[in-house]
């Protein structure tokens, strides 16, 4: 299952660090984050829970970049 959500990120250096973090998140498959439109595409991996993994995304990209957002 793939999902859009709409982010609020300061530059691009942000959001690949984002992407990163969030391509490390357990539940994850891949996810692309671009910054020109502010959305971050996530597929997830079969049968997980997307708003748990979204939760634990979150957390991740947070410790990269504190002050980002992830609509969801």
């Amino acid at each position: 299952m793939k999902k859009t959500y709409k982010i609020d990120v300061d530059c691009a250096n942000c959001a690949n660090k984002m992407e990163e973090a969030a391509n490390k998140t357990e539940g994850v498959k891949n996810a692309v984050v671009n910054f020109m439109t502010l959305k971050m595409i996530v597929e997830f991996e079969d049968g997980v829970n997307a708003k748990e993994v979204m939760g634990r995304v979150l957390d991740n990209c947070k410790i990269v970049e504190d002050d980002c957002e992830i609509f969801f």
